[in-house]
Order: structure tokens, then C-alpha cells, then sequence
């Protein structure tokens, strides 16, 4: 059966979640039964929030051993492979898995800081999308922490714990976490200035950063934020006050930007821009540049 994904939501759905009228559009245009109803029975604004978060929607996920063995991608400290969903809503689409490398030995405390880094994400992405500053969805992707589970066979990743979530097409990073940013077309410019809207709605405590993702037909989808804070409580990419007041040293206000926006006093460039994501080892008081991997990590569990 064709499937197209949805230019609302941007699950991949058959022939028969979408209305004839919806279906004779040209793909990009075409939305699902389910958002052509919420669209029509609340608010706008309300609306627009609710559709921020980008989630499994499934309970399982097949991960080929050589895609495991093999992760297309990487980060400073964690590894990431490609597989498919297998049930649930997402069936047949891809997905990612991520796992922390070899000497990392904190997982848990890992896991719940990228966890807390995204929810606070949602959050500030969710009132960004409310006030429709721009015609199109920022989604944001939703991680689970899953497990490999115990297929009958001496496997060695059984029982092993990833951070699951949906795979990212076309993938481009927009800003990073030490103030470098792309400002050659649009779609960057909208998220640097998602990222000065976070300072201000947030009353200064936060800048959402280190944004990207993949541009679709009407949404753009996030992939591992970086959360800086006044109380640097968002682990070691979190480079704290220090590096909020890098990030404005390198802002420029674009068309996307209100003149009302708050900005910190102290915009001193304390971190020198690059694109990778920065990290502050625990201990240290120096930041260290790390190469960042394109998004996801994967593997056969859930």
C-alpha cells in the first residue's frame, strides 16, 4: 500500500488515514484525518503546541547486528545506529537508537539529563509555537530510554539500555551550543531566533540551543537540544551562564527576532564558536570540543 507522510504531523500513513480531498493534494500538502480534525475543533495556538512533540508512537524496534556494530553516526560520548519500527503507529519507519561509549559509566545519570534537557526543550518550543511567528510546526523528538530484550539467543546486547526516538531525514545543524551559527537561508535564521525567544520567555534562566534537525515540506524536526542555564543543572553541554552570554556575543537579531526580546548584560564571548557541540567535562574548568553526531543511535529492542 502507498504510504505519504502527513504534511502536519509528518508520520508516514497509508492510503486511508487521509480524506480523498486530503489524498488528491500533492504530497507535502496532503494532512491526516487527525489533524485535519484538531485543526477544526480547538484553537490555533493550542493547536500548534500540541503538535511540538515528535514521539515512538510505538512499543518496538528492529536493529540489524551489522547496523549496531557499525553506527552510521556518533557524538562526543555516545554511539548511534539505524533500524525500523515494528508495531505501533510508526510501523515500517525508520528510527535511531543512542548508547553511551566504552568508560561512560554513568548511563542512567546520562540518560536522565538528556531526558530532562528535552522536556525542557518541549516546553519552550511549545510556547514558540503558539505565538505563530512563523507559518510552520518546530517538532521537537521525544527520546525513550528502551532496552534489548532477551530474543532466546547468547546476544550481548540483551538487556542493554539506548535512548530510542523517530529517525531524521535531511538533516542540517542550525547553531550549536558555544554561538556558532548558520545564517545563510531561513530555516537557521527561524532557530536562532527560537533560541533568543527561549532567554526571553524564560525570564533569562534558559537558551535553548545546539539546534537540528531536518527540514520538512511543513515542519522542521529537532533532535538532541542543548539546554544553558543560570544553575548549569542540564549536564556537560550545558556550559551555564558563561555560555549564554557566548551565544549573545555572536546573535544577531534577524527578521524572525522581536525588538521587545530580552538579552543578558554580560555578552562577552567566553567559548570560541564552532559548529560541534561543546562540552564541560564534570571537574574541569575548561570546555572541551566534541564532534557531534548527526542526530540518533539504534538496535532490537524495546
Amino acid at each position: 500500500m502507498v504510504n505519504r507522510h502527513c504534511a502536519s504531523c509528518c508520520r508516514n500513513l497509508s492510503r486511508d488515514s487521509y480524506s480523498r480531498n486530503q489524498w488528491s493534494k500533492p504530497v507535502g500538502a496532503s494532512r491526516c484525518f487527525s489533524c485535519v480534525e484538531s485543526f477544526g475543533s480547538v484553537n490555533n495556538a493550542s493547536n500548534r503546541a500540541s503538535q511540538t512533540a515528535r514521539t515512538n508512537s510505538s512499543s518496538s524496534a528492529s536493529f540489524p547486528y551489522h547496523n549496531l556494530s557499525n553506527p552510521f553516526a556518533e557524538g562526543g560520548f555516545r554511539w548511534v545506529a539505524k533500524g525500523e519500527y515494528t508495531d505501533g503507529q510508526r510501523l515500517g519507519e525508520p528510527c535511531v537508537c543512542k548508547w553511551f561509549k566504552t568508560g561512560h559509566v554513568f548511563e542512567n545519570s546520562f540518560f536522565n539529563l538528556d531526558i530532562k534537557a528535552t522536556e525542557k526543550a518541549l516546553a519552550l518550543v511549545k510556547e514558540w509555537n503558539s505565538r505563530e511567528f512563523v507559518n510552520k510546526i518546530v517538532k521537537v523528538n521525544i527520546p525513550a530510554v528502551w532496552e534489548f530484550r532477551d530474543n532466546g539467543s547468547d546476544d550481548p546486547w540483551v538487556g542493554r539500555k539506548v535512548l530510542q526516538e523517530p529517525y531524521i531525514d535531511n538533516y542540517v545543524k542550525f547553531n550549536s551550543n558555544s554561538g556558532w551559527a548558520d545564517g545563510s537561508t531561513p530555516w537557521p535564521r527561524v532557530m536562532q531566533a527560537l533560541s533568543h525567544f527561549s532567554y526571553h520567555v524564560s525570564g533569562g534562566q534558559f537558551v535553548l540551543c545546539d539546534l537540528q534537525g531536518g527540514i520538512y515540506s511543513n515542519a522542521v524536526a529537532l533532535t538532541d537540544p542543548v539546554i544553558l542555564s543560570r544553575s548549569k543543572s542540564f549536564g556537560v553541554t550545558d556550559l551555564g551562564p558563561m555560555g549564554i552570554s557566548s551565544f549573545f556575543s555572536n546573535h544577531r537579531c534577524n527578521e524572525f527576532c522581536k525588538g521587545d526580546w530580552t538579552k543578558p548584560a554580560d555578552t562577552t564571548q567566553y567559548f570560541t564558536p564552532q559548529q560541534g557541540t561543546s562540552m564541560i567535562r564534570t571537574g574541569a574548568n575548561h570546555h572541551v570540543p566534541t564532534r557531534h553526531s548527526r542526530a540518533p543511535m539504534t538496535g532490537i529492542y524495546e
